[in-house]
């Protein structure tokens, strides 16, 4: 085994889920920076390593010291000293600070800030503020290293260690060591599995009832993630016990146990077959709450009065100019008429003109009518579209960071006699019985949506069962209108939806279209192609922004054509920026196009949000994001939050429009190949939509119509009348 001692410049990269590590290291004596990859979780720039390996020839990268382990001190020289303290590591110093603080001290430098604080003041730029700043963080890095050596032994990023200390503090190795499952509940990015690889690495029997029951409940939670609201018990214990590597045995006595603790619950449900179906509470008060709910809303008398609705419909006529067609007809006559009404139908089907002639004639009968739809993009489209304010349907309902909850409900109601809920294929069951226990029971409900899109991303499939149930009345838009039909957008989303091959004839030279195929079967040629279109053909052509104005949608994360590697390709090409953040296996640059990926109350951004990187601020630990004009701050602990969105799924797409849309379709893809994929991301496309890949693949997905089904009972609670 070699030895190569230096200190180290930078971190190029690290991998979050196994701690690979790849970095640059300045050995004595040697001018070239010496690269070193190997599981280095825990070092900081400016550090001296002891690194003990051996030397490995990459093809691509040429000669790097492989290391099988390290010893790290404190810096030695002033260079060292000002790469440590200028990495971002302690809050309140940044590369220009780290310099000044530096050329002050010298080699006293870190005995000052550990012993004698108040001794910064001397440097320009720092005061009583700033030096508190400093020392606390100083105290909370000494604090986080010696949960991270703890931590690291059992196999724990140097990430993870400073969220585990953000959220419990000096108590962290306590608590870790009390029950290291908790984790997976408290810690944002740890999953049951880095818990249990934790727990293991201490020691915890593999068949122990605590790790038996986490396993479960980390089984439950993922196949909500997948949709389901409950699952078949028999199944569940037998995935359960798979994963775990344990005797299903085992399995079925831990579930007695959760079951006694009311941490699951179980119900028999009279279907064919039979079945024992397992909740988590949440779902199950959700589900069968919204069922009675809806039925409650649906049993009440309206507070709309009896209306000539023939003379309403030409009234509107008369006011707007337009003629409603006979199915438009029927769904105004309805909202009238119905406690609870369904509108659904494809692009160009006239949806927004049967809420715009909803609106017209409730506001004419001075009815208070709230609009809303589930993400924040939905709801402005349906804003500008309607001229009546809408909200996301969060903001709808008040939501209170503090209380944790929404301050609508039963007990305070929405002031409201009709409420309009758009893009509702996309809400899921826990936010669907959230705003159903806020609608008055004298209101009328109407739900607008495309019964084609994918369905919610959280848990159930609320559109379709209340279209199935067969309590409510829907409306089916089926006729595409003239200016609709003039789109090849739209007739060819209408052809797919149907199973139908698309029309990808060329439009004549120098003739625009608002829809392109281009045959292309290699997955490089298809991103050089995705890069020159973002870049410079669209804009050209179509005086689109490169960046603000095209999204660039894949059905697929990881692979060539997945979003996190046309993340990292997009953001060489169009964000050329040297300067640049490194979190984990993140890099984030000024200007780059952002996404929130949680829900984030406090600081009232959603999942689903994109915005842009306005300012990095290392030396206050801080980024800042512009949300359509409204400025959001994170601290560097907060990063996880925030994903690259040059590129992103088409489940994430969900609800909003874009200018121009971008979607690689190739057989790479095949399992993510279905019908109603494709036809929500072209449907995302507002004025252009290009296809990049092969027809074979485009068939496949064309013919799959097979989607998923999810375990739900709503539909069966609704139908039966419980």
């Amino acid at each position: 085994m070699e030895t190569i001692y230096g200190y180290l410049e930078r971190i190029t990269f690290v991998n979050e889920e196994n701690h690979f590590t790849v970095a640059r290291l300045q050995e004595k004596a040697k001018k070239e920076l010496t690269t070193i990859v190997g599981n280095l979780a825990g070092i900081n720039p400016g550090e001296s390593l002891r690194l003990f390996g051996k030397w490995v020839h990459n093809a691509k990268y040429g000669n790097q010291f492989q290391v099988e382990k390290y010893e790290t001190v404190v810096p030695a020289t002033v260079n060292g000293i000002e790469k440590y303290l200028g990495s971002g590591l302690i809050k309140g110093i940044g590369p220009v600070m780290a310099r000044r603080i530096v050329k002050t001290f010298g080699l006293s430098t870190l005995d000052v800030i550990e012993t004698t604080p108040d001794e910064l003041a001397k440097v320009d730029g720092i005061g009583a503020k700033r030096i508190e700043m400093i020392t606390k963080a100083w105290e909370e890095q000494k604090e986080i290293k010696e949960i991270m050596i703890f931590l690291q032994s059992n196999g724990v990023s140097a990430a993870y260690s400073a969220r585990i200390f953000k959220r419990y503090g000096k108590a962290s190795i306590e608590n870790v060591r009390e029950n290291p499952y908790r984790l997976a509940a408290d810690i944002s990015g740890i999953g049951f599995i880095t818990a249990d690889r934790i727990a293991q690495n201490m020691g915890v029997d593999p068949n122990s009832i605590l790790r038996v029951k986490e396993g479960i409940i980390y089984v439950l939670n993922e196949l909500t993630n997948e949709g389901h609201v409950y699952y078949p018990l028999e199944t569940l214990l037998a995935k359960a016990a798979e994963m775990l590597k344990v005797d299903v045995e085992f399995t079925k006595r831990a579930a007695a146990e959760l079951l006694e603790e009311r941490r699951i619950i179980k119900e028999d449900l009279q279907g064919q077959p039979p079945l024992q179906a397992v909740y988590l509470p949440a779902f199950y008060t959700a589900e069968t709450n919204l069922a009675r709910l809806l039925l409650c809303l649906t049993g009440e008398p309206s507070s709309i009065r009896s209306i000539d609705t023939e003379k309403a419909i030409d009234w509107v006529a008369a006011k707007t100019g337009s003629n409603l067609a006979e199915k438009q007809k029927e769904a105004v006559v309805l909202s009238a008429q119905k406690k609870l009404l369904i509108i659904t139908g494809g692009p160009g089907t006239g949806k927004t003109t049967i809420i715009k002639a909803i609106i017209q004639i409730f506001r004419a009968l001075k009815l208070r009518i709230l609009l809303a739809a589930p993400t924040g993009r939905a709801a402005k489209r349906m804003q500008e579209a309607t001229g009546h304010e809408a909200k996301t349907i969060h903001r709808l309902l008040e939501y209170s960071p503090r209380k944790g909850g929404f301050e609508k409900n039963q007990e305070s109601p929405l002031e409201a006699d009709v409420v309009i809920l758009d893009e509702s294929s996309m809400i899921d069951l826990l936010l669907m019985y959230h705003l159903v226990k806020a609608v008055p029971l004298n209101a009328t409900l109407i739900l607008v949506g495309d019964i084609n899109q994918l369905p919610s991303v959280g848990p159930g499939s609320v559109l379709k069962d209340l279209i199935e149930c067969g309590r409510f009345k829907v409306v089916t838009l089926t006729e595409i209108f003239r200016q609709a039909r003039e789109s090849r957008i739209v007739t060819n989303a209408h052809l797919i939806n149907k199973g139908m091959f698309p029309d990808l004839k060329k439009p004549p030279d120098r003739e625009l279209s608002d829809f392109y195929f281009i045959e292309e079967n290699e997955p490089e040629k298809i991103i050089k192609k995705i890069l020159t279109l973002c870049l410079s053909r669209i804009p050209k052509r179509f005086g689109f922004h490169p960046v603000q104005d095209i999204q660039v949608l894949t059905p697929m994360h990881r692979g060539e054509l997945g979003v996190m590697n046309l993340n990292l390709r997009l953001q060489e090409f169009l964000n050329p920026n040297e300067s640049r953040l490194i979190r984990g296996n993140k890099s984030f640059k000024v200007n780059d196009k952002v996404m929130q990926v949680t829900n984030n109350y406090d600081k009232s951004v959603y999942n689903g949000d994109v915005g842009t990187i306005s300012r990095i601020d290392q030396e206050e630990q801080e980024v800042q994001v512009n949300f359509e004009g409204r400025c959001v701050t994170y601290d560097f602990s907060e990063l996880e939050e925030l994903v690259l969105a040059y590129a992103i799924s088409i489940h994430k797409s969900q609800g909003s429009e874009y200018p121009a849309v971008i979607i690689p379709v190739v057989t790479q893809h095949y399992l993510l190949l279905q019908r109603n994929l494709i036809y929500t991301g072209l449907t995302r496309g507002k004025k252009l939509v290009i296809l990049i890949g092969s027809k074979r693949a485009l068939a496949i997905a064309v013919k799959n119509n097979k989607t998923q089904n999810r375990f739900t009972w709503l539909d069966e609670r609704l139908a039966e009348g419980i």
